[in-house]
């Protein structure tokens, strides 16, 4: 087949629902020669994928050979070498033992029963404050106003950072996510980020050492001194956590809101029957889920859909395309907000299935819900709509409405 191979070309940026749908029907395990990588597009071959660490690791930091991708101009290994040295002690970025190591100490606190009682009423009233906020205007971006100060209200809360810092870290783990943007200055951009973040963590650490509160930035300093992580696991993993604890459901919620306002027969269903809101939640992320794809090396020799892949390849598990499988899903490119059962993929799977998702879910339910009952119908207030040019996320970059 013929097919461009910019994974961060525009259209595909846009669009990649038919662009990476093309690759799931003609070449289901392609190779990308540009990124030089496997992009693996069906939903079977995903989830197969997905259960099977001892082909597709996660390391891919600690066992590629290769300079970084997407290619870029000027590259500065120092700087890459800076990078690689926090991204790597991510766990969803190492194998067992290391993953199952770091993944233990936060793990307690994201029970469902835990997020249900210490988040259910803070996230609400968090809307609630936003609501009124902008309700008297009559407009409002669902990105700025509402769908980015939500999470990141709730994971600085929950990390134990101040309040107050919160636009400054959104901004600072935002600079992180250059690490997936082909621009020739992502590594300088990454590296400033993670230093800037690195040198805001390490007085909690210490101070939650010495006195430790209610937070994950306790446990992850107990971990410390337990000696079952060290400081730079430790650093890394807690800008993982604020990273994917609020940059992932900042999209969850403005690609809902998107998704129901082209709808607007589901819009005023779901506004009939709040109880679909689970399910309606559950569709959203299988329609337009915040994240595309989830990278892997392979460990070691083996074959998928007529393909040999060899040890230290890269592979991209491409989620949203396994979502839009009609193997799996009637029409999966319709929205239909009482779809049952949903097996998406939005979350991954295997042993590493999403750690956050009891918390996501439960934002992004209370979050959709509030929009769809205390207003009408939203009307866009832009005719084109944009969206930041990152392989993992889908993610728009505003999203300006009016209802009055």
């Amino acid at each position: 087949m013929t097919v461009h191979e910019d994974l961060l070309a525009p259209d595909v940026i846009e669009d990649p629902y038919s662009y990476f749908g093309r690759l799931r029907e003609e070449d289901p395990v392609h190779w990308n020669s540009l990124y030089e990588t496997w992009v693996i597009t069906r939903y079977a071959d995903v989830v197969w994928s997905l259960r099977h660490p001892e082909f597709f690791s996660s390391e891919v930091f600690l066992r590629d050979p290769k300079p970084p991708y997407p290619p870029i101009l000027d590259e500065d290994e120092g700087l890459y070498d800076f990078n690689k040295r926090y991204l790597s002690h991510w766990f969803i970025r190492r194998d067992p033992p290391d993953h199952t190591r770091m993944r233990r100490i936060p793990h307690l606190q994201f029970s469902p029963k835990y997020i249900e009682q210490r988040f259910r009423r803070m996230v609400q009233d968090i809307i609630d404050f936003l609501v009124r906020e902008f309700d008297e205007r009559g407009r409002m971006d669902v990105i700025q106003d509402f769908a980015a100060p939500l999470p990141i209200l709730v994971i600085a809360e929950w990390l134990g950072f101040p309040k107050e810092d919160r636009e400054f870290l959104r901004q600072s783990s935002r600079g992180v996510l250059s690490v997936d943007e082909a621009a020739a200055d992502r590594n300088e951009r990454t590296a400033k980020a993670l230093l800037t973040l690195k040198e805001y963590i390490n007085p909690f650490i210490e101070e939650r050492a010495a006195h430790p509160q209610d937070d994950l930035l306790s446990l992850m300093a107990a971990g410390e001194r337990e000696g079952t992580m060290s400081r730079d696991e430790v650093v890394g993993n807690l800008i993982l956590l604020l990273i994917a604890g609020h940059q992932t459901t900042i999209n969850l919620i403005g690609n809902g809101a998107l998704a129901l306002m082209r709808h607007p027969h589901q819009w005023d269903q779901l506004k009939r029957d709040p109880s679909l809101i689970v399910k309606a939640t559950e569709e959203i992320l299988r329609y337009d889920g915040p994240v595309k794809r989830a990278p892997r090396i392979a460990a070691a020799d083996f074959e998928l859909g007529g393909k040999t892949i060899r040890k230290s390849e890269r592979i991209l598990i491409v989620l949203s395309s396994a979502n839009r499988d009609p193997r799996q899903f009637t029409d999966p490119d319709t929205l239909n907000i009482t779809r049952y059962p949903n097996r998406h993929v939005a979350f991954g799977g295997g042993l590493h299935h999403c750690l956050g998702v009891n918390l996501a879910r439960l934002e992004g339910q209370e979050a959709i819900k509030a929009l769809v009952q205390r207003f009408p119908p939203f009307r866009l207030e832009m005719e084109t709509l944009t969206y930041q040019p990152l392989l993992n996320l889908r993610a728009l970059t505003c999203l300006p409405i009016a209802w009055k």
